[in-house]
């Protein structure tokens, strides 16, 4: 049996344990209890594999506690206890952009992590104690048993996952199992949307569009997953009768995610947007990338309709595969009147004020065209509302119809999002994420804000794999054409922006980069006066 100064310490590192355990598990919950992601992140800075000056602690409580050792346990005890708690001190996180949501999931793995945590100390603390004679030893390797236990915090909560794995698969397996049986019930026509960027906000324009005619449902914000459509699904459908149209926006993080979810809700349209470098961290090719995106049109039945961006090469060598026999694609480059057989809808006249995006619609088969003004932002938007034009046009409404729907469109959450606050300072809220084609173009909005300072406010793009450092230096040059001030938030992921701003002659004393976007809206607090504008482009997750 152990003697109590073992059990004490052992204890003490078991609670300091668990408690990283806790604080980490809102940094694996945001990067989707995927390991390999967290694994990442966690080896990334030796800060997260060695916390602080813990080992330094550690190493100088062994020595003082192995020197007062010869007068008994009690010192050494107290030495250990003492050097426990300076070890595993964690200074509050300076900005916590989103807190941890205790979710059933959650507290399962945190359940099993803890007691795999605790069996493991437990067999150290038996071993040294039944293993080593010497009392001056047992003690401080039980302790180093600790600390390396301490170390491990993030293994114990990716195998507290492991261990869960097949509660988990039945939890799925039953929630899929419902969602399918409200699918086969309801039986909405599915409209599939997918795309490197995009989704969301021409999932909230086909939604918007269609409404003004028949009854459209949209999977809620972002939910693209297996698991936030099923939840979506099994939330608002299940005894909703009156759906006409569900659109699903799906997502692809690995090949065949795409297929899995069409399994589940079958489009009848899909939706093709772009095919860019957003994720290319993921799938390390554009032709990895457009093989996955590839997967709503190879759901669709084949009397069922492709709708596809022209002007994406990707996405038009989709239309050229032939399938389905019903495919509209839409461009805002060709000319109409010499438009190619799939290029139903082209847009012409574009151009961007303060007070939104007008364009001109042309439907190259009938021949009519219409004109469209619409209180948004972001001239890639009209990419975004051609697509919907297409779904909507195809279920039989008119242009004009669209043109006086289109009006009344808003932008989706955070997509380019226009405010005023009531110091008078234009907030141009584009923070959900950031793309190459959507940076530019949010860039684009922010310089025709010409009366005060114009203000970028940014951390950069991110998971754009070997890309990474080229585009966002074509982001620096391009912020140091649009911009009076850069605020760069996060000084290693934003260098290249940074690099791009000095290879201009941008005035550098306007350049600023702080450690967190709390202390760039602080800057803002204290600089900016009515008539000044703030773009706010991407918001990185606490992982970055």
């Amino acid at each position: 049996m152990p003697d109590l100064s073992l059990i004490l310490v052992a204890l003490l590192w078991a609670v300091e344990t668990a408690s990283r355990i806790y604080r980490l598990a809102r940094f694996y919950q945001i990067d989707e209890y995927k390991s390999n992601r967290f694994a990442r992140w966690w080896l990334s800075k030796r800060d997260r594999i060695i916390p602080g000056r813990s080992l330094l602690i550690v190493i100088g409580t062994a020595a003082l506690a192995f020197i007062f050792s010869e007068g008994g346990a009690f010192l050494p005890t107290v030495i250990w206890i003492a050097g426990t708690l300076a070890a595993t001190y964690a200074p509050p996180d300076r900005e916590v952009k989103k807190k941890f949501v205790a979710t059933p999931r959650a507290r399962r793995i945190l359940a099993a992590a803890w007691a795999i945590l605790f069996v493991a100390l437990s067999i150290s603390v038996f071993s040294v104690s039944s293993g080593v004679q010497s009392s001056r030893f047992s003690l401080s390797l039980s302790a180093l048993l600790g600390y390396c236990a301490y170390l491990l915090a993030p293994l114990w909560l990716m195998l507290g996952n492991i261990a869960m794995t097949p509660v988990e698969a039945a939890y799925r397996r039953a929630y899929i199992r419902r969602a399918r049986a409200i699918m086969t019930r309801i039986n909405p026509t599915v409209i599939g949307i997918t795309g490197s960027y995009g989704k969301t906000t021409t999932k909230v324009f086909i939604a918007d569009l269609l409404n003004a005619r028949y009854h459209a449902y949209a999977t809620p914000k972002s939910f693209n997953t297996m698991m936030g459509i099923t939840r979506a699904i099994n939330t608002d459908l299940a005894d909703n009768y009156a759906i006409d149209y569900f659109i699903v926006e799906m997502g692809a993080y690995f090949p065949g995610e795409i297929k899995r979810i069409a399994g589940l809700t079958p489009p009848h349209i899909g939706v093709e947007i772009e095919v860019g470098p957003q994720h290319l961290e993921r799938f390390k090719t554009l032709e990895r990338t457009a093989a996955a995106k590839y997967e709503v049109i190879e759901s669709l039945p084949p009397d069922g309709v492709g709708i596809f961006n022209w002007d994406n090469p990707y996405v038009r060598a989709m239309s050229e595969r032939g399938y389905p026999a019903t495919r509209i694609a839409v461009s805002r480059t060709v000319d109409p009147a010499a438009a190619p057989p799939d290029v139903r809808f082209v847009a012409t006249s574009e151009s961007e004020t303060l007070d939104g995006l007008a364009f001109t619609v042309h439907d190259t088969r009938t021949g009519q065209s219409e004109a469209f003004a619409v209180p948004l932002y972001g001239l890639h938007n009209i990419t975004n509302l051609l697509l919907a034009i297409a779904v909507c046009a195809h279920e039989g409404m008119t242009l004009r119809e669209l043109a006086l729907r289109a009006r009344a469109l808003r932008p989706a959450e955070s997509r380019l999002v226009k405010q005023t606050t009531a110091q008078g300072i234009t907030i141009l809220n584009d923070a959900y994420s950031a793309n190459p084609v959507g940076a530019l173009s949010a860039l684009h909005t922010l310089a025709l804000h010409t009366n005060g300072r114009r203000v970028l406010i940014t951390p950069g793009m991110i998971e754009l794999g070997e890309l990474h450092a080229a585009e966002n230096r074509k982001l620096g040059i391009a912020a140091a054409g649009s911009a009076t001030d850069i605020l760069l938030v996060g000084r290693d992921q934003t260098a290249p922006i940074a690099e791009g701003v000095r290879a201009t002659p941008f005035d550098p004393s306007r350049l600023h980069v702080f450690d967190t976007l709390t202390e760039a809206v602080m800057w803002t607090q204290s600089n900016l006066a009515p008539g000044d504008t703030v773009l706010y482009l991407n918001d990185l997750p606490d992982t970055y």
